[in-house]
């Protein structure tokens, strides 16, 4: 290798940055100048989808960065005050990264710079229906997959049970896992500090998990649609309203259920 081409500048990455609500071009360029020293840090010249938004004046700003790492999806999601958000984001995908490269703590909870959505509320509507199609594998990958994807839970099918289940994170350094019926412990020999839900998921419709959800202040929550036979995951989102991850088909089958 010659020394010109040691000494080429680094290539930097591309970065596609979408803004929703009052967002200001300083705060953007501020965001764009800090992820991309972080994607600089770690190698990465794949393309990065980041969204910055504001709801109002006042209010929190919401970063979330999506970018292929080690021929997988990473993501990482953060809220804070405005003129700190940035270098919020920047630190905790740099500490996901590094994570993931195997040179980083491992991840604890509770999660510090990010705390569960769980509050008392009225009954907030249901505004947007996920629809996906669950993979089939083990508590050990699916918990990985949670991390990558810097989600507080997880819907995923067991592949030892064939049931709909869903892992999430639980005690200072730990997963839980919750399926839909059954309630036996399992050993993982690649994710040895984990708990099983103790109960079977609860039938309710999605209007009676809104219900629950709210009345009880949970950041999440997963049931069995009773009209059919898959779980479903409802979660509050940052604005307070709710979302439900819906298995793909289900909805469909549902429904021939219902006329049969």
């Amino acid at each position: 290798m010659s020394v010109i081409e040691r000494l080429s500048p680094p290539i930097d990455p591309v970065m596609a940055i979408e803004t929703r609500g009052h967002v200001v071009d300083c705060e953007t360029s501020r965001l764009t100048r800090m992820l991309t020293r972080v994607l600089r840090r770690h190698h990465i010249t794949a393309p990065a989808r980041v969204r910055l938004s504001v709801r109002g004046v006042g209010e929190p700003a919401l970063v979330q960065v999506n970018v292929p790492f080690l021929d997988a999806p990473t993501r990482i999601q953060i809220s804070g005050p405005r003129g700190f958000v940035a270098t919020f984001a920047a630190e905790r995908l740099d500490r996901k990264l590094a994570r993931l490269a195997g040179r980083g703590e491992s991840r604890y909870w509770p999660d510090p710079a990010r705390l569960p959505l769980a509050l008392v509320s009225r009954e907030r509507p249901i505004v947007r229906r996920k629809v996906c199609d669950p993979i089939v594998t083990d508590l050990a990958e699916a918990a990985g997959i949670m991390d990558a994807m810097d989600y507080d839970a997880h819907l995923f099918v067991d592949d030892r049970t064939g049931e709909d289940a869903v892992v999430f994170w639980a005690g200072p350094f730990g997963v839980r896992l919750a399926r839909q019926h059954q309630v036996h412990s399992q050993q993982s020999a690649t994710l040895p500090m984990f708990t099983v839900q103790p109960r079977p998921a609860p039938r309710l419709t999605d209007q009676e998990a809104a219900a629950r959800l709210c009345r009880y202040g949970l950041p999440f929550l997963f049931y069995n649609d009773p009209r059919g036979c898959r779980g479903r995951l409802m979660y509050r989102r940052y604005d307070g309203d709710l979302a439900v991850v819906v298995p793909a088909g289900s909805e469909v089958r549902d429904a021939a259920k219902a006329l049969s």
